[in-house]
């Protein structure tokens, strides 16, 4: 597994210039995407619905809205 790509703006251009704040979207080159965020699955997995389900390999992971709203135009439509 490779990154190829970043999927919308750098933590930077969306204003962390501490490193403390760093959500981040990248496409990888099996067309998978892999995703830096906030771990929350200790306190949003009671709240999955009944259709969801999580592996043991898995975590719920939080970005922030700004992020994906700024990824939104680099995810591709298919």
């Amino acid at each position: 597994m490779k990154i190829i790509r970043r999927i919308g703006s750098s933590p930077r251009a969306r204003g962390s210039v501490s490193g403390e704040t760093c959500p981040d979207i990248f496409e990888l080159n099996d067309g998978s995407f892999a995703v830096i965020g906030t771990d929350a699955t200790e306190s949003l997995e009671s709240e999955l619905p009944a259709d969801a389900v999580r592996a043991d390999h898995e975590r719920i992971v939080v970005v922030s809205r700004e992020t994906l709203i700024r990824a939104k135009a680099d995810i591709p439509d298919d």
